[in-house]
């Protein structure tokens, strides 16, 4: 089966782990998907992540972070896709929640937060919204 948006499927897994208030979840890998979690592990969004090697393909196995049962992850929101794309300059970067949450931007310089593009002065597609 093919995949039209695999950063909606990879978000939508990781809503309803956290809804379920499971301790990880799987997410097929791709270098796309690895890098959006390195950015929610560097800003402490979720607590770490392995690779498995479970099929050809892989698997990236992230353990979800949580606060007094409540998850750290409030909301994600997919902003650019496969129907409508979202470019911003670098000086149209939206700020998610008044700069408490982050934007995941995909620059010519590899996928950025809303704050790094900005200090980089580039902007990109603005892939989600985390908060």
């Amino acid at each position: 089966m093919t995949m039209t948006d695999p950063v909606a499927d990879y978000l939508t897994r990781l809503r309803n782990a956290l809804q379920a208030g499971h301790k990880r979840v799987d997410v097929p890998a791709s270098n796309l998907k690895r890098e959006m979690t390195k950015l929610l592990v560097e800003h402490q969004y979720v607590a770490g992540f392995t690779e498995v090697k479970e099929t050809a393909q892989g698997v990236i196995r992230i353990q979800l972070k949580y606060q007094d049962t409540r998850p750290v992850i409030a909301g994600l929101k997919r902003v650019s896709r496969p129907g409508l794309r979202k470019y911003v300059d670098a000086d149209a970067i939206p700020r998610v929640l008044g700069g408490l949450g982050i934007a995941i931007i995909s620059t010519s310089k590899g996928l950025m937060t809303d704050k790094q593009a900005r200090d980089a002065r580039v902007g990109g597609e603005v892939l989600c919204e985390i908060w």
